[in-house]
């Protein structure tokens, strides 16, 4: 039996070797319970410029809950009420203290903001601006994921992996995308700028920009050579069927053998 020999992780700490759940985390057990943690020295310098787009990211996370939903009313509901906008603004905290390499928090409060309002976000996605969850329970956005600006997405939707190797798994999502309630959306594919996807479509393939998708497994059945305008394009119920497009076909191919038959036998 041929053993694979790896170069064993150590602690960042004390350089002890790691087991494999303690390499998840890149310290050991014993300097985790110590608390004794100290911010890297090259993750200092970024540290202003983070706390300040966390701030950014507040205000247009709150503000993109007033251009998508007409029943949001004030600051105060959107703030109390709102499980999607609680979600994004646990995880913009989280994500900093990932990127800054702080142990077991980032996930305790992602973990808090799933008990809370019933969406998974990994504090290691990366989300862009004007990001919003409508209604929001079922929503699970993975460790690798990539979010682009003004994206919005619905209840159900799974920004999915494939894989069990920790490596890019998850999707990147472009800028001004719609993805419907119950989308999913699995494996390390590309979704273009500018792009619909239906309720309940599974998408499992890179998708162009400015283009439909609906179906299972997603199709496109609609694009547009030029870029869509990036105003909020909330119209994800009026979406092409493909189906009944098909059916369409196959009918009018139908009629048309049958009269060259029937001109056949005359």
């Amino acid at each position: 039996m041929s053993i694979k020999l790896t170069e064993l992780a150590k602690c960042l700490e004390c350089k002890s070797t790691l087991d494999d759940k303690e390499n998840v985390v890149n310290i050991c057990a014993d300097c985790f319970m110590n608390l004794d943690y100290e911010i890297p020295a090259e993750k200092r310098d970024t540290i202003i410029e983070d706390v300040e787009q966390i701030f950014q990211h507040f205000a247009s996370d709150v503000t993109s809950a007033f251009k998508k939903d007409p029943a949001a009313d004030s600051i105060v509901s959107v703030l109390t009420s709102y499980p999607g906008i609680q979600a994004v603004l646990i995880y913009r905290v989280a994500h900093f203290l990932w990127k800054l390499g702080l142990p077991f928090v980032p996930r305790y409060l992602a973990n808090l903001a799933a008990q809370i309002t019933g969406i998974d976000i990994h504090p290691g996605a990366k989300i862009g601006s004007d990001f919003f969850i409508d209604h929001g329970k079922g929503v699970v956005i993975g460790e690798t994921a990539e979010i682009g600006d003004n994206v919005t997405i619905y209840q159900g939707v799974s920004l999915g992996g494939v894989s069990l190797e920790r490596k890019k798994r998850h999707p990147t999502i472009g800028d001004n995308v719609v993805i419907g309630a119950g989308a999913k959306i699995l494996g390390p594919i590309t979704i273009g700028d500018n792009v619909k996807i239906g309720a309940n479509s599974v998408v499992i393939k890179d998708v162009p920009p400015n283009s439909v998708v609906v179906g299972v497994p997603g199709r496109v059945v609609s694009k547009s050579v030029k870029e869509l305008k990036k105003e909020v394009d909330l119209t994800h119920s009026k979406l092409p069927d493909p189906i009944q497009k098909y059916l369409k076909q196959m009918e009018k191919r139908i009629k048309k053998l049958e009269e060259q038959l029937e001109n056949k036998n005359k």
